[in-house]
């Protein structure tokens, strides 16, 4: 099912974290989360190379390789406090993107039965409609709630005529009823798609999307307040996922369809980890990460961060210790 490490380029693990191997539950017993790449862009409809992107964001970091990276403000260690493993890259064919999203689906269903969070190194944001799929199979149609952060909607009916593409995932979702549409949640849409008819049937499905704009005036922390209620409003886990496009370009240039006006990188980060901190997080990924369009690495190493925020979020949930952001560092 997979190949370890890196389907492009060298083979080397998130962070320097231990290997496992998916057709082998041996390797993974015990696990609280595994890493996957799902290096598809096949499903780009502007600029391609996500399909690097895993390689990249295993390898932003400035470092040593040695396994530890304690949280400064939450004083745990994501990659020590829980096992998390590095199940390598899926075999995608670039050439079939139905058979490559329909791989991530049972890759992404066999790592929930085992009771272990799956996060997903993407590739381009078609990847959503299987991995979530996949754990929709486990854990049941419409039990997932979901958080998206992205600058688009992802909500077209069809890409080019085809079903499947990187602005189509959330729709193939709801329709197939793996999400619920009132329990589906975007944080960050701006720019100048979709259209009338796409955003009437967004809101004909109960959903809620929060406008940049929006955001800016009535406070980050607000709208993730109001959305944590219905996110755990009758759903059993929730589903993130980070398109790296809802930060602003000149944050985040390495991408393939950027997005003038998103979130700062700090913005994202916090939110991340509120979000693993206070909700019970059943799968993550992080999309859209393009390093051919780099600059500096800075691309790379955000999404890179985004991951590891999220895993100290989810142990600091785990251990049961309280936090509290605003205390001071030296006191916790």
């Amino acid at each position: 099912m997979a190949n370890f490490g890196n389907m492009y380029g060298p083979k080397f693990t998130f962070l320097g974290i231990g290997e496992c191997d998916l057709d082998d539950p041996k390797t993974y017993q015990g696990a609280d989360v595994i890493i996957i790449g799902a290096p598809i862009d096949s499903g780009t409809s502007h600029r391609s190379g996500a399909k690097f992107g895993p390689q990249a964001i295993r390898g932003g970091d400035y470092l040593p390789h040695d396994g530890e990276r304690p949280h400064m403000a939450l004083r745990t260690d994501g990659l020590k406090d829980l096992k998390v493993l590095d199940a390598g890259d899926l075999l995608m064919p670039g050439g079939d993107l139905k058979k490559s999203l329909e791989m991530l689906a049972v890759a992404t269903e066999k790592i929930s039965r085992a009771g272990i969070i799956p996060v997903i190194l993407g590739g381009d944001h078609s990847i959503a409609s299987a991995d979530v799929a996949g754990i929709a199979a486990h854990r049941g149609l419409g039990k997932i709630s979901m958080i998206h952060f992205d600058a688009h909607a992802d909500t077209g009916d069809s890409q080019f005529g085809a079903l499947e593409g990187h602005g189509t995932p959330m729709r193939r979702l709801i329709e197939s009823g793996a999400v619920r549409g009132d329990k589906f949640l975007q944080l960050g849409l701006r720019g100048y798609w979709p259209g009338d008819q796409t955003l009437k049937w967004m809101r004909d499905q109960g959903m809620r999307s929060y406008e940049m704009t929006e955001i800016h005036h009535r406070g980050l922390n607000v709208v993730l307040d109001e959305s944590f209620a219905t996110l755990t409003d009758q759903c059993d886990g929730v589903f993130l996922s980070v398109d790296i496009d809802v930060v602003d370009p000149g944050m985040a240039p390495g991408t393939g369809t950027p997005e003038p006006g998103g979130m700062t990188s700090r913005e994202l980060l916090e939110a991340v980890r509120r979000i693993c901190l206070e909700l019970p997080v059943v799968g993550i990924d992080v999309v859209e990460v393009a390093p051919a369009f780099d600059s500096a690495d800075i691309t790379a190493i955000l999404a890179n961060r985004v991951v590891l925020e999220a895993l100290s979020a989810i142990a600091k949930r785990k251990s049961g210790k309280p936090y509290s952001p605003t205390q001071n560092l030296l006191d916790r």
